[in-house]
Formats: structure tokens, sequence, C-alpha cells
């Protein structure tokens, strides 16, 4: 999979509260959710952000609460990728879940600002930010975890497996 998009730029412990605020947890509904992606921590982002853009942040994204709301509102937003220095491991284990493909890479993380223009090639593992020029390389995720984000979630991945072919 390969991933292209801006950059948005956040700095260390961005919790769940911050990626969607609790007074909009009444609904699951991703398209809700979308709408107020971000909304106390960057009120511009859901009116600058692109479909395919990314979100970059640096140590202990997702850190808060283990709902899964917060991937899924990203998700639906139309972010294509995180990368971050560190990931909450219950945020990093539910944006897999949903199909939202993460990657820790620290340089990268460091390297990329606000409005950059990365492309991410998951399966390589590797990184570019076309304002710079650097290129980043970080260990793939293990395939089980390529495939259930290949599939859109893990829901899907397990429909998949055991629907027969025909």
């Amino acid at each position: 999979m390969k991933f292209k998009g801006r950059a948005f730029k956040y700095g260390d412990n961005v919790n769940t509260d911050e990626i969607i605020p609790a007074r909009y947890l009444n609904s699951s509904d991703p398209a809700w959710l979308a709408a107020h992606c971000m909304e106390d921590a960057d009120p511009s982002f859901m009116k600058e952000k692109q479909p395919g853009d990314l979100l970059v942040a640096r140590k202990n994204f997702g850190c808060g609460s283990s709902r899964e709301h917060a991937p899924i509102a990203l998700k639906a937003a139309g972010i294509s990728c995180i990368i971050a220095d560190t990931f909450a491991r219950i945020f990093y284990r539910n944006a897999i879940n949903i199909g939202l493909p993460i990657i820790e890479c620290g340089m990268a993380a460091a390297d990329i600002e606000k409005g950059d223009t990365v492309e991410v090639d998951l399966d390589a593992g590797g990184i570019k930010n076309e304002r710079t020029g650097r290129e980043f390389h970080f260990e793939p995720m293990p395939r089980f975890a390529q495939d259930i984000i290949a599939a859109g979630g893990l829901m899907q991945y397990v429909m998949k497996k055991l629907t027969p072919e025909h």
C-alpha cells in the first residue's frame, strides 16, 4: 500500500478526547465522528484537510481512553495514515482493527512539518518528505496486520476469511 498526502502535525500526548471530544460519543456513526474530528485540538483541521492527508505526531499519540471512536473519526475524516514517534498501545491496536495504517518512525515525525507532502510505502517500509527530500525507513508491520488494513479492518478481514470463494 502506498499513500501520498499533506501532513498535519501535532505534538506529544495527543489524547483520544482531543481527537474526538467526549460530547460526541453518543454516536458511533463514522460520518458524525469525522465531522467533529480534532475539533477542540485544531479547529481548522476539518476545514483544511483533504482526503488522503496524513497525520504526524510525536510521542504517545492516542493516549487516554480505549474507545475505538478516535481512530474511526480519523479514518472517516479521510486520513490515510498516521506517523508518530510512539502510539498508545490500545490506540495502535484499535487503528489496525479498523483498518487505519499507523507507523512508528521518530525520525520522520521529527522531520515532517505541517503542510509537507509525504509519501509512504507501507509494504517497503519507506517514508519520503518531498519538501526536504529526506527518506526514512521503518520496520513494516507484520503481514497479518497489513492484511487487516488492506481488508479495511478486522471485521472485513474475518468476513473475507469466513466467506467461501466462488
